[in-house]
């Protein structure tokens, strides 16, 4: 006879960046501006192009056919038009959430993917997490396995003792749990609200409106 599986406690906890700790609204908006197209036109067309399994790559496509990334960026800073993201930009829940769970002794992480700016915007936000990752840096994306491997690695714990949270259930849920991690779903950003998946959401160790919660839940889990 066989006994029931303890569930074995969390030591690190990894976040995603973009609609997870950073609202990338303004973002999208300040794109749309640059482009000449209605912010309103342009998040409705995200939306939509979402829905269909595509990226903000096609958006970007779409409203200008042939769309160069690493030469509009450098319009862009040519023209004194930012780029990226900045302290504004941050999910009120984000700091506070972050430090709660450091306080429980956990290893607290952040990676994602983004440009190889983002880790100098990163810097400057001062969260309180033991490192930061960035995909270009790294020279791995999500949701190759060799990303969440990295995690684990940086936290020196094996992979089922760590919880990763992000708002992609393609990029960040699925492919966490695939590796051996535990995953929270973060229902928020465009991704959070369109994407849909009940049966990777049924294996999620937690589903959440925001980050508010997060830490008191990690609490419980770990509880003896």
């Amino acid at each position: 006879m066989s006994l029931p599986s303890t569930p074995r406690p969390l030591q690190a906890v990894f976040f995603d960046i973009g609609e997870t700790l950073v609202n990338e609204g303004e973002i999208y908006g300040r794109w749309a501006d640059w482009l000449g197209v209605p912010r309103h036109t342009f998040i409705a067309k995200l939306g939509a192009v979402l829905a269909l399994g595509g990226s903000h790559m096609d958006l970007l496509e779409y409203f200008r056919p042939g769309f160069d990334l690493a030469a509009e960026q450098r319009r862009r800073a040519e023209a004194g038009v930012p780029n990226g993201f900045g302290p504004d930009d941050l999910y009120p829940d984000a700091r506070a959430c972050l430090s709660g769970l450091r306080d429980q002794g956990l290893f607290v992480g952040i990676a994602g993917n983004q440009p190889v700016e983002a880790a100098a915007q990163m810097a400057e936000l001062g969260l309180d997490a033991d490192v930061v990752g960035i995909s270009d840096v790294w020279g791995i994306s999500k949701p190759s396995h060799e990303f969440f491997e990295r995690c684990a690695q940086l936290a020196d714990v094996l992979p089922d003792r760590v919880l990763y949270v992000g708002d992609r259930i393609d990029n960040d849920v699925r492919p966490a749990l695939e590796y051996g991690m535990r995953a929270a779903f973060l229902r928020r950003g465009p991704w959070g609200h369109i994407q849909e998946d009940d049966d990777a959401l049924r294996e999620c160790l937690f589903v959440l409106d925001d980050l508010v919660g997060l830490p008191k839940l990690v609490a419980e889990y770990n509880a003896p």
